[in-house]
Formats: C-alpha cells, structure tokens, sequence
C-alpha cells in the first residue's frame, strides 16, 4: 500500500514512476479470480499458497488473530483512504510502470495470465536501468 501511495503521488506530480513487483510484492498483481493453466505440482501449491491479489494480502503484521485486517480496513473506510486495488488502478491510469520480476515469477510458476493487465515482465537490470536515471529510488 505504502509503495502505491507514494508512486500516485510522485506520479501526479509528473516523474516517471516504476514499481518493480518481486517476490511478496508479486500478489498485488495476480488476478483476484483463479485461471486455469498448466502448472507443476510445486507451482500448484506456490499458487494456493499465495494470496490472490491485493484486497487478499494482509496490510501489516498486525493480525491480531484475523481482527487487524478487518481494524485496519475500516480505519480506512472512515478516513476515506483508497484501497489498494483502487491505488492500484489509479497508478496505471496516471502511466505507472508496474514491473513484475520474471525471475521470481518463474520460481514461484506464476504464469502470464495470471497477472493483470498493463504489467511489463523484466529482470532486475531492467528495474536497476530505470532506478539509475531517477533522482528519487525508494526500496519498501
């Protein structure tokens, strides 16, 4: 949430803004609905394993035994805070560059379709070539 809020808001102010999505941050990005394809054993259970988009990962480490998703989610509702799926959008309207690392991608058997529309596959000098040009680089 944290990374989305800041690239809407450096977005808004006109930088070019790149959210390079590996590992965890790789959920955010898959398809809320279950899409059938060909996957190893091992990749099944990556699949099952792994939340399935952002309204499915938790916000922080305060579970509190399952209420702090549900605390946090209305604190957000009454301060009108847009959730993530939403910033999610909003920074791809604005022309974000979502990034998801292939590397990760293949070690986790997450395949194309899985993901949603509008992110770019790449490795990790992709991600460091856009970095080295910006004046701002924040790692969450």
């Amino acid at each position: 949430m944290a990374a989305y809020i800041i690239a809407n808001g450096a977005a808004a102010y006109d930088h070019e803004v790149t959210i390079f999505h590996t590992f965890w941050g790789l959920n955010a990005l898959r398809k809320d609905e279950p899409i059938q394809v060909k996957k190893t054993f091992m990749e099944k259970m990556f699949g099952k394993m792994m939340p399935r988009g952002p309204e499915k990962m938790g916000l922080s480490k305060m579970n509190m035994a399952g209420m702090g998703p549900k605390m946090i989610k209305d604190i957000m509702k009454k301060h009108n805070t847009m959730p993530v799926k939403d910033l999610i959008d909003m920074a791809k309207e604005q022309d974000v560059k979502l990034v998801a690392c292939q590397m990760t991608v293949d070690l986790l058997g997450f395949k194309q379709e899985e993901i949603i529309d509008g992110v770019e596959f790449a490795g990790v000098a992709a991600y460091l070539a856009d970095a080295e040009d910006g004046n701002v680089n924040l790692f969450i």
